[in-house]
């Protein structure tokens, strides 16, 4: 080979080798630019010019709510029947006849008439008794459904109280969300939205 060949093959050479480096360079600084529009609190074209405060704390705030329900259950229950003849005039009245007829049979003069008498009040006494414990056992049961109303509370969070700090100062915003780890804020220092 002669020396102008060699000459223009080394050029050519060089030539591509410098194309390339080139060409690598242009694709780091893009890799790089990107890279600091992705990073939290970077300022780049991807922000807009946008401005964001760390947020220190994020605390829910909740609401207890309250829906009454209404819970129903068979009972069994016991009554005791009124009864028919509440002054036991029945009883009194057999045991009285009853009485009267066995004293009239002891005796004789006034002494039956006393012992007709003590007979009819002695039965008539015994008669309400007899029916007086008769009326006592009478007890029916039946099954009665009850209803009650009781209370079934549950929490809800109703939003987020976001203490973020801006330029130094520390300002506490109710959120309705969680706004991660900053806060987007407009003029006024008054946060609008979250930025993970």
């Amino acid at each position: 080979m002669t020396m102008l060949m060699r000459n223009v093959l080394f050029a050519g050479m060089t030539a591509a080798a410098v194309l390339s480096l080139s060409a690598c360079n242009r694709e780091a600084s893009a890799d790089a630019g990107a890279g600091m529009a992705a990073a939290p609190g970077g300022s780049s074209a991807a922000d807009n010019g946008a401005k964001y405060a760390r947020v220190i704390s994020v605390d829910p705030v909740r609401q207890t709510i309250n829906n009454p329900k209404q819970v129903c259950h068979d009972e069994v229950v016991s009554h005791t029947e009124p009864p028919k003849d509440q002054h036991q005039i029945a009883g009194m009245a057999i045991g009285a006849v009853a009485g009267g007829l066995l004293g009239n049979q002891v005796g004789g003069g006034k002494g039956r008439t006393l012992a007709t008498v003590a007979g009819a009040v002695g039965g008539g006494y015994a008669g309400k008794k007899i029916e007086e414990s008769r009326q006592q056992n009478q007890v029916t049961q039946t099954t009665e459904r009850r209803c009650e109303t009781v209370n079934n509370s549950s929490n809800k969070i109703v939003g987020y109280d976001v203490r973020y700090e801006y330029n130094g100062v520390t300002r506490t915003q109710r959120m309705d969300h969680d706004p991660g780890d900053r806060v987007l804020v407009q003029e006024g220092v008054t946060a609008v939205s979250s930025a993970r």
